[in-house]
Formats: C-alpha cells, structure tokens, sequence
C-alpha cells in the first residue's frame, strides 16, 4: 500500500494540469483505503470548477460515499457532489447534498457556489416559515434542522461582518423575530439607521398585514430599550398601528424633556398632520390635553400673518395669553403643549402653506384666457372644464381674479354647472378654515331670501373641501344645513361635505344623521349620503358595512348603489387581507355595479402594497367580467395597488393598453396616472403619448388627463402643452378630448405651479385623504362635480423651516446644488395679437389688378436703391442693451454666490420659505455652521422642518413680519433722494 501512497502522492503535483484530467483522481474511489478516497475528494474539491464535465460521468462513485453511513468524509463527498451539479444547473440537488455537507459549506459567499447555495437555503427556509406561519404552526415545525443550521451561520456571519442590514433583510424575510431583536439589540449606535431600515423593509418587502404590524410592535418595544432612541420611526410605526395613546405619551415625554426635545416634538406633529389620519390626530390631542392646560386664546398673539415681536417672549406670551400676572402665567410646558396642539389640529401648517402659494402663485392667467376663447357660449361640457381648470390652477392660493373678471361668462352656469361652480371656490380656498364661511357667505343657505339650491348645496360642498380631513370647526354648521332644508341638491351637497370634511374620523353621531337621508331613498342625495358614510369610517372596517350593502341590495337606484359601493370601498382602505371577505362578498354580486365597487374595495385595501395577488385578481376581472365599467375600473385600480411604483405598474399595464376594448384602454391611462402621479416617469409618459391619437375620444381624454398627472412640475413641457392647445382650439375635435385637455391644463399648473400630485408624505407612508381624493376623482365619468376631490391629492411642494415659536426665520437659506434652470416655472404664455375678423374674398377687375402690381414694382424699386444708403447704420442699430433681460425672471438668483462654469450656474442659494419639487431634493443641502439647522438633520429635505437656533441672544426677524414692513414702507412712500456731495464753508 505505500507503493500506492506513492502514486497518490505523485498524481498530487500533476492534477488539473496533466493529460489525464481528472480519470486518475476518479480511480482513487474504487480503492479501498478510505485515505485515497479522501485525498480523491479533496482533489476534486479543489478543482471542480475546471473538471465537474468529467466528474459528472461518475457522479454515482460519489454518490455512493456519501450513503455510506461507515465512510468518515461524508460531508465532503456531499459537497463535491453539490458542487457538480450546481454546475449541472441542477439546484435541487445541489442544495440537497449542500445540506449533507452543512458543517463545510462556505458562508461567506466568497464563490459563485457559496452565494447561489446560500441564496437557495435562505429562499427555501423562508418560504417554508412563511406557510407555517399562514398555517399556524411552531416557528420551526417540520423545516430540515440542516437548513436551520446553514440560515442561522449566515446570519451570525453577517452581525461579525458588521453587515447588519444583510441581517435585518435575512431576519424579516424569514419571518425571524427573534433574530430581529438581536440584530437590534446588538447594534448600538446604529440602532436608529436599523429601526429605519427595518421599517421601510417592512412596508416595501412585507406582503402579510399581521406579519408587517408583528414587525413594528417589536419595533416599539425595542425603542424602549435603546439608548439612542429613533423617536420619529417610532411614532410612524404608531400611526401605522393606530396606537395613539402610546403615541401621545412619548409626546408628553418629549414635551417636558430639553429644547432639542421641544423641537423634536414639533418635527413629529408635522409628521402626524401630514399623515391626515384624522381619528388618530383627535386621541392625540386628547392625551396631550388631559396632561398639560392647552391655551385657548393663544392665537390671538401668535397668529402667523400679524405675528409681532414679543412673539418670541415666552414669558411676554404666557401673559397675554391668560391674561394674568406673570405670577400667575402658565406653566413652560403648557405654551410647548399649546404650540404642538396647533400643529396636530392643522392650524399651523394650513396656514403656512396657505400663505406660501398666496405668495408664491405663479398662475398664467393667460392659460385661462386661451381656454375661455375656444369655449362656446353654450357648451356646458367645456364650460364646467374650465370651472375646474381655474380652481385647480388656483388651489389654495385664494386667487379668485378670473371668477371676478369673468361674472357674466360664469352666470350662463346652471343648474348643476352652477353648483360645481360654487363647489370650486373651496379648491380655490382650501385650506384656509378661518375665514371660510366668510368668503362662502353669499351662497351658504341661510335664513333670509332663498338663493339657489345648487349654489347653497355647491357652497356646502367648499366647505368640506376646504377643511378637508380638519372638519371639526365646520361639523355643525353643515350638519345643521342638512337637517334644516328638503332640497335634494343641498343634502348632496351637505353629505359630500361632511364625507369630505371628516374622512377617518369615525363620527358615530353624523354618520346617523346621513343615514337618515339614505333611507329617503332620493337618488341625488343618497348617491352623496353612501360616498360620506363611506368617507366617514375610511379604513375602520367597521360592521356598518355590512347594513351598507343589505341597504345596496335592496335599492333600485343606480346612483345610490354606486356611491354605497365606493363608500364601502372606503371602509376596507388600508385592511388588505383583513378586508377579503368584503371584497369576495362585493366581487362575487350579480349587480354589476357592486362588484365595480369591488374593484376599488381591492385597489384601497392594497393600496401602495404592490401586492400580487391583489394585482392578478385586479386582472382576471379585467379581461373576463362582462360589465365594461367592472373591467375599466380593474385596470384603473391597478394603478392604486401599485401606487409609488409607476415602472412597475406600466409594465404590468402595457399589454392592456393595446386592448380592443376602449374602457380597458382608459383604464390603462388613469392606472398610470395614480400610480405615477408626479414622478415624470418616460416610461409611463411614452405609454400614455401612444394613446394620444387614440381613435375613442374618452381614451384619449384619459389619456391627457393620465399626462398631466405624470408631468405635474415636471419643467417646460412644451411639447405636452402644444397637444393641449391644439386639442383644445382645433376644430371637429371631439368634445370628451376638448374636456380632458381642458381639465389636464389645469391640473398640470396646479395651486399655482407650486404642487404636485403625491399619495405618499415626505417621511414615507400613504397620505389617506389623498388616496381617497383620487378614487373620488375617478368617479367624475358618471358625476362631473366629483372631480374637485383631486385637489385633496394636491400637495404644496416647498421647504418651510420653522423655529420654536412655529415662525419661519426670514435668515435660513440652504443650497441646491444644480443650476437654476433645471427646476424653473415654465415660461409665461404669450398673447397673441387681435385678429382681424376673416372677410369673404372681393372679386378684383383685371385692370385693377394690374394697377396694384405696377405700383408695388415701382415701391420696391425705391426701396432696393435707399437700401445701400441705410446699411452703414445697421451696425448701430443693431446694439440693444440686455442688462434688464433678468428682470422678468421668475426667481432671482445672488451671482456672487454660486460659481460659473461655461455660463452655467453649478448651485444657487434659496430663501425660506423655498419651493423645491420632488426631483430637486436630491441636490438639496443645508448648510453647516449657520445660524439655523434641522432638528433631524438631513433625514427631511421637503415640507416642514423645525430648525434649532445656535444664535439664540440674537433677535430673529421672520418672513411674514418682513411682508408686513414692506407694506408700511410702501405705504410712506418714497423717501426723497439724498444731496449731491457738496463742501462745507463755514462763515
């Protein structure tokens, strides 16, 4: 035998390169000394990537060692033989014999084989966990202990690399809690960066409610163990569990913790606004009240337009808030109460974007003016178009110049134009809650002379859309009009404005009264009374649904069981698989109209998850039901569960684009548009341009409605608004493609070009009165009023820092580091000239004729001899002086701060408060060592952001108190130049 040691030994220096391959390691195993076998193992092992096409003729040798229960190296014969057919393509069996040989297996993944092995174990364990988790069973019943073994390894190999989102990815794939924890637990310092990672894993990559809401429970409870604690995450994760006790008591914590923490507090009250769940926002402000005294009449000092200096007292405040000696004053936590309070009710930041788009409107009034000349006098369709053109143009801006201008082309409203016409001054005024019923006086029902019912119930409806999802102030007034008039008008009006004004608000009391008025059994005001209960109880899931669709059952009114079947859409929003036995009841109905319902019950219960299911039942619907409004609205809800992921939502919608069908077709446009709402996406704009020329008129104006959504401050968009215009203005157009390009006019210049269309908040997560804005807005094919409702998804698109008293400093500025011209307004439109009226061509004598050719000869003639005389002045003409070329400019940029580079500006500086689009918050950055800086650093570069003063002894001057004294200074007049220079001579 040591003669045969000795070739074993020789055949060492010469395996992979000599003649023979790999045949005389394979003659090894026929041995019988289990040393030669395992040198022939180790052999092969080492060179199995350049040999397995000769080691897979003998497979079965290798094969053999492994069942060899005796055989000392079976773990190694398994691992050649998982080698060998990973190279087969054959991972089935690869990852069976990696199992064999778990103790060798690399799991480093430094080979292509370690990685696709360990990538294989980590699929299969995780798909088992997750049916024994719908099962019910042990967290590790039935699973292979080998692949237990091999996934834990991969993980202890991750937390010692210091991978530790490779950590937090394994352990919320594989439905490992406990792993979580640990990884946690064990990260110190960077156990903020995890919470936050864990949490938009868990809302990206989780499909199962249950398993996402187990995720952020343990979130919550690892806060409380953290030493560096991640508060904004936290309260996210409350909201998301509706927990707004839990919510409120960190809140109270914060409150009566350092400044740091002060501000903090306010950063999360902007967070949970922006979040417009409005029942969660009341508990809040309930535990924040029970524990601290709220000031009442605070806002009389601390009003934002009129704010004065001794604002920033807080001692000063105290005082005059309660009217007390300073002895007597409030306590310093109460103020801090109060000011969160005014943030959570929405007073604060309604009137901080309020008086952001007042003054930054950059509305083209022009637009409006072209729109107006192409419209017929008596052309209903185009006329309450524009109506919504003009109050999407304007929204929340106040600017109500065009009705103004325009009183008698707007009288020729009747009826329901008159309505929704009324209805549109809410868009015009939303948000602004103070002064709402002010500005709505002379068409709110009141008890004097009776104005028309639809412009009473049009008013009724702006009420609610100006305190959309902050209905508490407006909650009476509209519910006493709904009780107090007969008028079916003014209740369909009153109900929208209560669905409106109080989404999510779960108002027991006023959903009574509203049921009231469905069981009138009137059409018009029933439509509106099934969309509000709806409304009402968004996301609740509440049992009243089940009466909702008993009472749809046994209706015959179309329009009733429609706005029942949207209204219990609503309930299921956000349940996703809690909401299944709904959307199966609803989807399942012979009633055709029910299972439209259906439809949106699955886009709103899924809503942003992308989740597959959902999505291939969407299709099955889509391509088999017989009803073509249950089909046109499968495919637009695609575009709701898909919602923050266009890509995905055009490429799972492109085949249907090309359909035979025109509903599937428009359907395909508005799935596009919710899904891509703002975000400028080519694939999704090239999508809807091939569906332009479409030969149905309703597809086409899906179409441009669809691109204005997409391109909403998406730049210049010439090309874009060129296909409105000649859509617009072209003769023999048909009317539905002249209605779409109006309205997409419109809502591509939304609130003054400074909003956009988003479903989602700055810090993540779906915004919910958006979401419902949008389906409402869908509902404008049967009910032309309902389009305002897409203002709800309008979001300002600004940079707001605010300091401690809530007042944005007039001194923050921060940098965006690209040019100017990437993100500037589009260009003003330019007028035309008047244009002579077109006159019937005059017969012409031919000795006229002749005349009139003789005397422009002899005219050009002349012309051609001065012609020599006047080009020595053409150089001097041609000289103009272009230093007021900048003037008309729409933001004027500080040329000594930023640099030049080929005439290009590579930054500029922007003010606060700063309009920056989505697409600009990449290149935004703050500025170190300056007096102000975010409170939660770079994590927000959009929306609200409460700043903290490191100058705090000097006196801070604020944006609005800055407007005021240009007012007064441009009152006084100007003052007289001073004296030419002169030399004193005393006498």
């Amino acid at each position: 035998m040591g003669s045969s040691g000795g070739v074993a030994v020789g055949m060492s220096t010469t395996i992979g390169i000599g003649h023979s391959g790999a045949s005389s390691v394979l003659a090894l195993l026929e041995e019988d000394e289990d040393s030669l076998k395992i040198f022939a193992l180790e052999q092969m092992n080492a060179n199995v990537d350049e040999f397995w096409f000769q080691l897979s003729g003998s497979i079965s040798l290798i094969e053999a060692l492994f069942e060899d229960e005796e055989f000392t190296h079976r773990e190694l014969a398994a691992l050649v033989a998982s080698k060998v057919f990973y190279h087969l393509d054959d991972l089935d069996d690869a990852l069976m014999y990696a199992l064999g040989a778990v103790s060798l297996v690399d799991v480093s993944g430094g080979s292509d084989y370690s990685k696709t092995m360990l990538a294989c174990c980590v699929d299969t364990y995780t798909s088992q966990r997750k049916v024994a988790a719908k099962e019910g069973k042990l967290a590790d019943d039935g699973i292979d202990s080998r692949l237990l073994a091999i996934v834990e390894r991969l993980f202890k190999q991750c937390v010692e690399d210091g991978q530790l989102e490779q950590a937090v990815g394994l352990a919320v794939e594989s439905h490992r809690l406990d792993m979580l924890e640990e990884v946690i637990s064990l990260s110190g310092s960077r156990a903020p960066h995890l919470v936050q990672y864990t949490l938009r894993a868990a809302q990206e990559s989780v499909s199962s409610k249950q398993y996402r809401d187990d995720i952020l429970h343990l979130l919550v409870k690892m806060h409380e163990k953290m030493e560096i604690k991640d508060v904004s995450s936290v309260i996210k994760c409350l909201i998301i569990l509706d927990k707004a006790e839990h919510a409120g008591d960190i809140l109270v914590g914060l409150i009566k913790g350092t400044k740091n923490q002060e501000l903090m507090a306010y950063q999360i009250g902007f967070d949970v606004y922006e979040a417009e769940n409005q029942s969660f926002t009341v508990s809040l402000r309930n535990v924040i009240s029970k524990e601290f005294n709220i000031i009442k009449n605070i806002e009389k000092k601390l009003n934002i337009e009129d704010k004065e200096k001794e604002a920033t007292e807080t001692t000063g405040l105290m005082e005059d808030a309660a009217g007390t000696s300073t002895e007597d004053a409030h306590h310093p936590h109460d103020l801090v109460a109060t000011r969160l309070d005014r943030i959570l009710s929405g007073e604060i930041p309604m009137e901080l974007e309020r008086q952001f788009l007042a003054r930054n409107n950059a509305t083209d009034s022009q637009i409006l003016k072209n729109i107006k000349a192409t419209v017929e006098p008596r052309n209903s369709v185009c006329h309450g178009a524009t109506v919504f053109a003009n109050a999407m143009m304007n929204a929340g801006t106040t600017n109500d110049a065009f009705l103004r201008e325009n009183l008698d082309w707007l009288a020729k409203a009747t009826n329901w134009s008159k309505f929704s016409v009324t209805a549109g001054l809410g868009v015009i005024h939303k948000g602004n809650v103070k002064n709402s019923r002010e500005y709505l006086k002379p068409y709110l029902p009141s008890s004097g002379a009776a104005a028309s019912p639809y412009s009473e119930g049009g008013s009724l409806y702006a009420l609610g859309l100006i305190h959309s999802n902050n209905g508490e102030g407006i909650k009476d007034y509209i519910l006493d009009s709904l009780k107090n008039s007969q008028s079916e008008v003014i209740q369909h009006g009153a109900c929208l404005g209560l669905g409106i004004s109080g989404i999510g608000s779960e108002d027991s009391a006023t959903f009574e009264e509203i049921k009231n008025i469905l069981y009138n059994d009137n059409a018009v005001a029933g439509e509106a009374a099934g969309l509000a209960m709806g409304l009402l109880f968004t996301g609740s899931g509440s049992d009243l649904s089940e009466e909702m669709l008993a009472y749809a059952h046994d209706t015959q009114h179309e329009k009733i069981i429609r706005g029942l079947a949207i209204g219990l859409a609503a309930i299921q929003y956000g349940r996703e698989e809690k909401a299944d036995t709904m959307i199966e009841a609803m989807t399942l109905d012979q009633d055709a109209i029910l299972r439209y319902g259906g439809m949106f019950a699955i886009g709103l219960a899924y809503c942003g998850t992308c989740d597959n299911s959902a999505t291939q039942r969407l299709l099955h619907f889509a391509v088999s039901d017989v009803s073509n409004d249950v089909r046109r609205a499968a495919v637009l809800c695609i575009g709701f569960v898909m919602a923050g992921n266009p890509g995905l939502c055009v490429r799972a919608v492109s085949l249907l684009s090309e359909s035979y069908n025109p509903h599937v077709r428009y359907g395909t446009c508005l799935a596009v548009g919710i899904s891509g709402a703002g975000s400028g996406l080519k694939e999704a704009s090239k999508l809807l341009e091939s569906l332009w020329n479409d030969p149905v008129d309703f597809v086409m104006q899906g179409a441009l409605i669809a691109t204005a959504m997409v391109k909403i401050e998406q730049g210049e968009q010439s090309e874009f608004r060129g296909r409105l215009n000649k859509a617009m203005s072209t003769r023999g157009v048909d009317l539905m493609t002249r209605m779409g390009a109006i309205m997409a006019n419109g809502i591509l210049d939304a609130a003054g070009r400074n909003s956009t269309l988003s479903l989602h908040t700055d810090v993540g997560g779906l915004r919910r009165s958006s979401v419902l804005g949008l389906a409402l807005f869908t509902q404008y094919w049967y009910w032309y009023p309902l389009s305002h409702t897409i203002a709800l998804a309008l979001k300002p698109t600004f940079l707001i820092g605010v300091d401690e008293t809530l007042a944005p400093p007039v001194d923050f500025t921060l940098k965006c580091n690209t040019s100017p011209q990437n993100f500037a307004l589009p260009a003003p439109v330019a007028v035309e000239g008047k244009k002579s009226k077109e006159k019937v061509p005059k017969a012409v004598l031919s000795t006229s004729r002749k005349k009139a050719e003789k005397a422009a000869d002899e005219e050009k003639q002349e012309k051609e001899e001065g012609k020599g005389d006047d080009a020595g002045n053409a150089g001097e003409e041609m000289e103009v002086d272009d230093s007021t070329k900048e003037e008309g400019g729409v933001q004027k940029i500080d040329e000594s701060s930023h640099t030049q580079e080929g005439g290009v500006s590579q930054y500029f500086m922007l003010k606060n408060p700063a309009r920056v689009v989505p697409a600009q918050r990449h290149f935004m950055q703050f500025l170190k060592n300056e007096r102000w800086y975010p409170i939660r650093g770079n994590r927000q570069k959009s929306g609200f952001v409460v700043l903290k003063n490191s100058k705090m002894d000097e006196p801070v001057e604020y944006v609005f108190e800055e407007k005021k004294a240009k007012e007064e200074k441009k009152n006084e007049g100007d003052e007289p130049p001073p004296p030419e220079p002169f030399e004193y001579v005393p006498s």
